[in-house]
């Protein structure tokens, strides 16, 4: 194993610290003095901490294995109080004469479990929804119907979405049909027109103001949605002729998901104010201010204006947003209009946590033929040899050089047919050994050489049970940060430190962007494997957009999924969801699952008939096709 250094002491305060808990976790996971993670559970005032490993030793038991998905509910709907909470504070604080109205965006995770906890837990708030699409309008009416609470319809719409909306209005909904494009317009009022009902509307503004996010593009000017200040006072004279302006309400501009940066947040909310005051000037009816996305969320755990963080928290959002709206509507005598958001991440990305086992580890250190030089050795392996004998805190930087040139050398020999594969076995074993004590020893030094500091350690790869591109396809897709650790053993010591490689075939499919003990690193500190115990690792934050992004690459489908939360004061399973089976993935990309078995039935009883095999032998590969095919598509012990 590529081992570290060992502390004299351990304990979970430092594993804390190299893993960042309480940096990330937004006080929702801590570490417990027996080294299991805790879920941090509230319902109705009360709160557990939970372990981790315990929830999912309580599933196991119950027939799921890992891979999986757990959903807290808990989580979800603590998520949903702060924001409000953070927002009718800043209100009462600063006397603003308006009101808060949260929607959640769909598309942030559409899975009925999150749609359905947000609409009942929200309706006190009157927490409404966003559908950037008919398929995602259509959700929402089945389970939004407070008639206090906004559906922000968003995205593009044909004329079944729009009369969907409209009737929908008609029935006591508070939908706001938001004008994208120019030409929606003209549809939507065609549209109310011929069924005889009044829409509400908004426009989406394209905002001057910029801001350093993933997703700056999708706001500001170069957004494919939103119109121009040209475009939105050509709305306004269509409406004025169509005498409906009145039916204008609210302007909502869009900044982009996970902005880091404050400053950019209230620069934003001025200029999008600064547009609604003056709507309202031209004699639209407004009340309503949407600011869109961008509450960010501290995935590294630095609170900086890094990518993968923010530089402020929901309070602080929250009353700059109100202080902002006020200032500018108190300036041009405008009534303070009644704020609404579409926080998606902030409010989904806690909620889920991916949990899976460690199938295998694959170490260089372990790449070890033998410490005995082979027969008749080529020169430049016994130079190679005498390096590792001479090395000493004195001369590193000069072994260092020494042990590259000859193992480049022996390299070069092999490819020429002058060193036997045995010798280059050997060579690659010896330089790891070089480099692993060059590296320990630099470790002790006052003053590191530039060039030795610029050693890529030997990382191990720890082979976990799953698939990037199925469970956290941001990872790959955009580089996004999750924090990642092991659930369990956090009161020992680790001692190696690795990359997490996935089950698919692709290169692509590993983690190696780790945050420890507060800096980026290309590998995380992970323990030794041990016999007959499951290593668990956690991905944390992957509520957000994860869970529908996923594909299926090399035919791995959806993990299982558990939800769990409180109630009575006990963990309880709320549901369980099992995972896509083989048949499953297999009819997604057009095969038919009954089809495959009998083709591969002709094939055994064509092999009996030829005698490769017997018709009792036959019965034992059938029973096992069928078997594979209804079974999980990650890795199963053979236990399951």
């Amino acid at each position: 194993m590529n081992e570290l250094p060992v502390a004299a002491t351990w304990n979970v305060q430092q594993a804390n610290e190299l893993y960042g808990v309480d940096r990330w976790s937004n006080d929702l996971f801590s570490i417990r003095s027996d080294g299991d993670l805790s879920v941090h559970l509230t319902k109705e005032g009360q709160t557990v901490k939970a372990s981790i490993p315990d929830i999912v030793s309580g599933i196991r038991e119950r027939g799921l294995e890992t891979p999986l998905l757990l959903r807290f509910h808990d989580l979800l709907t603590e998520r949903i109080s702060k924001l409000n909470e953070a927002f009718h504070d800043a209100i009462e604080e600063s006397n603003y004469r308006g009101h808060y109205r949260g929607v959640y965006p769909i598309k942030v995770n559409q899975q009925q479990q999150v749609i359905e906890g947000i609409t009942q837990f929200g309706e006190k708030y009157h927490f409404g929804l966003e559908a950037g699409s008919k398929p995602e309008l259509l959700a929402a009416l089945a389970y939004m119907h407070d008639p206090e609470a906004y559906i922000i319809c968003n995205g593009y719409k044909d004329q079944e979405f729009i009369d969907l909306a409209l009737q929908s209005l008609q029935m006591g909904l508070q939908i706001v049909l938001v004008v994208e494009m120019p030409s929606e317009l003209d549809l939507i009022l065609e549209r109310s027109a011929a069924l005889g009902i009044e829409p509400i509307l908004g426009i989406r503004a394209k905002l001057s103001t910029s801001n350093n996010s993933h997703w700056s593009s999708s706001g500001g000017e170069n957004s494919v949605f939103g119109l121009t200040t040209s475009q939105i006072i050509n709305a306004v004279e269509t409406l004025r002729e169509h005498g409906k302006l009145g039916a204008l309400q609210l302007l909502h501009y869009h900044q982009g998901s996970q902005v880091p940066d404050i400053r950019a947040i209230r620069e934003a909310a001025a200029e999008a104010t600064r547009i609604y005051t003056e709507l309202e000037q031209l004699g639209a009816a407004m009340g309503l201010l949407d600011i869109g996305g961008g509450l960010g969320i501290n995935y590294d755990g630095s609170s900086s204006s890094g990518h993968n963080s923010r530089n402020y928290g929901t309070r602080e959002y929250a009353s700059d947003i109100v202080d902002v709206v006020k200032t500018v509507c108190d300036e041009s005598g405008t009534q303070h209009p009644t704020i609404i958001s579409e926080s998606g991440r902030a409010v989904a990305a806690y909620y889920s946590v991916l949990i899976f086992n460690i199938l295998d580890v694959n170490s260089p250190s372990s790449d070890v033929i033998s410490h005995k030089l082979p027969e008749d050795p080529h020169p430049y392996l016994v130079k190679l040899s005498e390096v590792e004998d001479s090395l000493n805190a004195e001369n590193l930087q000069e072994c260092y050089n020494d042990a590259n040139y000859f193992r480049n050398e022996i390299f070069s020999l092999f490819r020429h047919g002058n060193v036997s594969l045995h010798e280059r076995a050997y060579c690659s074993s010896l330089f790891v050994r070089i480099i692993t004590q060059i590296m320990e020893m630099a470790g002790d030094l006052d003053q590191l050489p530039e060039e030795l500091g610029l050693i890529t350690p030997f990382i191990d790869v720890y082979y976990g049970n799953f698939s990037l591109f199925q469970s956290l396809p941001d990872s790959w897709a955009i580089n996004q940060f999750f924090p990642v650790m092991p659930i369990h053993r956090l009161d020992e010591e680790p001692t190696t430190k690795a990359i997490i490689a996935d089950i698919t075939c692709d290169c692509d499919g590993r983690i190696d962007n780790f945050i420890i003990n507060g800096e980026h690193q290309k590998h995380i500190p992970l323990h030794e494997l041990k016999d007959n115990e499951d290593y668990l690792i956690g991905v944390f934050l992957v509520g957000a957009y994860q869970e529908t992004l996923g594909d299926l690459h090399n035919l791995l489908g959806d993990t299982n999924v558990v939800s769990v939360g409180l109630k009575d004061g006990k963990v309880h399973y709320l549901s369980e969801l099992a995972g896509d089976a083989v048949s499953d993935v297999l009819s997604y990309v057009e095969y038919d699952p009954k089809s495959l078995v009998e083709r591969f039935r002709s094939l055994a009883e064509r092999s009996v008939v030829d005698g490769k095999i017997t018709p009792s032998q036959r019965r034992q590969f059938m029973n096992a096709y069928c078997e594979s095919i209804g079974g999980y598509t990650y890795f199963e012990s053979p236990n399951h």
